[in-house]
């Protein structure tokens, strides 16, 4: 007959069910999986072992096979909340294997044996020997399972295997049967009560309920105690306790993933407030400036606004320069030895693929972020190994064709904590902002630029226009005056030294005139080598008679470039007469270098015209007509500008740069075939 307590235990267990089948259709998670598995097995095992009525399944004698599959389904259940409490496993051949499986398997085949097999009537002989095989591997893997890494201290571990695995062997051994296959299920559910209170680490009342009911459903171990199966009132007794720890564990479960859904939407509060803060403190940055070297100088109250904000102590800020090289130009929470290891560091990294997407893993799933190791750029002894800053979060600053910048992150605020994408969205927010910036600042500069450039092609042309008419009536007189036979030798000379400053007047307005002139389309095809080679032959006597170190390097198999020969080359002249110049200024015990390097670069052909001369002041105004641009206070008149002009003209640009520890360079960058 039914026992009264045993059918609310089955109703409650069974009403229970879809809550689980909604926990997990929420979340799709392995731990609600296997707990409504989990459930849904242990309703079942309630339903074989007691009769409902005409359900009466409860005699393995008249039903062998319900009865192995009702055991089968004990045994599966409290695997699956052991696995969904301590998921360990191991690897075959890259695939990952629960420790749950291995185990649970020789216990299923041992319940078919004995319930659906021999109907639990073994003799002694082969098919005894069988099930303490299947025992002995089930204890093995358990041992395995138990000794892995996990969150219970080794000791507890050792304890659990000895007694539990031992006895339940023993059990095996002396008196065979269900006996051990049920206290397999009773030391389950007490390891799952005890996972509990280690996993979830908290004392809650989902913990505390959850805990409880599993070790109320484990006191039915006390049934193997021929005391207890003697008195039927303690039998009865420790039936009723045992039912109702499932639905009491059932109930803890559900209530330890509301408590779990509460913690997180905290958490996600918590997370969303102090990104608001974060970017708060970003917004309040002004970031506008007319010049990008102005923009660069921010960059150390940039990242130490990241720091204060930010999860991370330690900030550094590297953006692309026009030489091609990246430099620190900012940091924070950095001491001076990690400080020069960086800008040192920053030196050695390529312009082209560096930080590419895909090429590095991101930091946090859906994150922007990248893992970035900087061991392939280290040198040996670097003190970045020593600092043990090796491995940084790196939030890049896309441009258009390269990664123009990018932030380096170290130095987690918190350790112990798991970012995750939106932990880390304000500074790549902040990052596309710096280099949005950073974009319209360099068009801005442009812009102005070519205003500036216009502005002074009118002015030239109108200067070459208002100044030709008289200078033509002083070239006609003086010429006139020249061939006649009525003056002396000395004005002869006078007459002379008239036509010959009015002569370079004439090509200084002819070079105005250039200047306002519209581009012209006439271009050709020019090959950069030749064109090298004709300056080093033009200009050797004269490097020699300065004493200048001239070296020229062409990359072999140059390609030729686009553009008008003549200007080409008239720029390329002035660059290497404006370097020699530089260097003629030296004392007589300096050296004087000069060095012409050309190379290929994607579409482009470069032409690096260095010297071992002073430096610019203002590498971004080198080409600002009349403006002091060298150390000594030189200034270039409007021979650069003029280079500017035709480089723009012949679709090409060229910018200045200073080298270490000396000298400067002019890079020349020419649209090749």
């Amino acid at each position: 007959m039914l026992e009264g307590f045993q059918l609310p235990a089955l109703l409650l267990t069974v009403l229970l069910l879809p809550a689980f089948v909604r926990r997990y259709w929420r979340s799709r998670d392995t731990r609600s999986l296997l707990w409504m598995l989990g459930f849904g097995l242990a309703a079942l095992r309630m339903a074989q072992v007691h009769p409902l009525g005409l359900w009466d399944f409860s005699d393995p004698g008249r039903h062998p096979w319900i009865a192995a599959a009702g055991l089968s389904c004990a045994l599966v259940s409290s695997v699956l909340f052991l696995a969904s409490l301590s998921p360990l496993g191991f690897r075959i051949r890259g695939v990952r294997v629960l420790y749950a499986i291995p185990f649970v398997l020789p216990l299923v085949v041992y319940a078919v044996l004995l319930d659906g097999v021999y109907g639990q009537h073994i003799s002694v002989g082969t098919g005894f020997l069988v099930f303490p095989a299947l025992g002995a591997i089930s204890l093995l893997v358990g041992c395995f399972w138990a000794f892995s890494r996990g969150t219970m201290p080794s000791w507890m571990r050792l304890t659990l295997c000895i007694l539990l695995g031992g006895t339940g062997f023993r059990l095996c051994l002396t008196v065979g049967g269900e006996a051990p296959l049920v206290f397999v299920v009773g030391a389950l559910h007490l390891t799952a009560a005890l996972l509990i209170f280690y996993g979830f680490r908290r004392v809650s009342p989902g913990t505390l309920l959850t805990g409880l009911g599993f070790f109320t459903w484990s006191i039915a171990l006390g049934d193997l105690y021929p005391a207890v199966a003697s008195s039927p009132a303690l039998h009865a007794g420790l039936l009723q306790v045992s039912s109702l720890g499932g639905v009491v564990a059932a109930v803890g479960l559900l209530l330890l993933a509301l408590e779990d859904d509460l913690t997180l939407r905290k958490s996600a509060l918590e997370r969303e407030r102090e990104a608001r803060k974060e970017l708060e403190a970003y917004t309040g940055l002004i970031l506008s400036r007319r010049r990008l070297e102005d923009f660069d100088r921010q960059a150390a109250l940039i990242c130490q606004t990241v720091a204060e904000h930010s999860r991370f102590r330690q900030v550094a800020l590297l953006v692309l320069l026009p030489s091609g090289k990246y430099r620190l130009v900012g940091a924070a929470g950095l001491d001076d030895a990690a400080h020069n290891a960086l800008e040192a560091l920053a030196g050695r990294l390529p312009a082209s693929g560096f930080l590419v997407p895909g090429s590095q893993p991101p930091f946090a799933p859906g994150s922007q972020s990248l893992n970035l190791s900087l061991e392939p750029w280290l040198l040996p002894g670097d003190d970045l190994e020593r600092l043990r800053l090796t491995q940084v979060v790196a939030t890049p600053l896309y441009g258009r064709s390269s990664t123009d910048g990018v932030f380096l992150l170290m130095d987690l605020r918190d350790p112990g904590q798991t970012l995750r994408a939106e932990d880390l969205l304000p500074i790549e927010v902040f990052a596309a902002r710096i280099q949005a910036s950073r974009n319209q600042t360099q068009m801005m500069e442009k812009l102005i630029e070519a205003e500036k450039f216009a502005g002074l092609g009118q002015l030239a042309g109108s200067v070459a226009r208002q100044l030709n008419n008289p200078l033509t009536v002083i070239l006609g007189y003086a010429s006139l005056l020249e061939v006649s036979n009525s003056m002396n030798p000395q004005e002869r000379r006078g007459i002379e030294s008239i036509l010959a400053e009015a002569r370079n007047m004439r090509s200084t307005l002819e070079s105005l005139s250039r200047m306002s002139h519209t581009k012209n389309e006439h271009f050709s095809t020019i090959s950069v080598n030749e064109l090298l080679s004709d300056m080093e032959q033009l200009h050797r006597s004269e490097f020699m008679h300065r004493g200048i170190d001239f070296r020229l390097h062409v990359t072999p198999a140059l390609p030729r470039v686009l553009g008008n020969a003549q200007q080409v080359r008239q720029a390329v002249l002035y660059c290497l007469q404006f370097a020699m110049e530089a260097v003629d200024h030296l004392a007589s015990s300096a050296e004087k270098s000069v060095r012409i390097d050309a190379t290929a670069a994607n579409d482009s052909v470069k032409i690096l015209i260095a010297h071992s001369g002073p430096g610019f002041l203002h590498p971004a105004r080198a080409f600002d007509p009349f403006v002091p641009i060298q150390a000594v206070g030189e200034t270039a008149g409007l021979g650069l500008s003029l280079c500017a002009t035709i480089l723009r003209e012949n679709n090409g640009r060229i910018s200045a740069v200073n080298q270490q520890p000396r000298g400067a360079a002019l890079i020349l960058e020419l649209q090749a075939t």
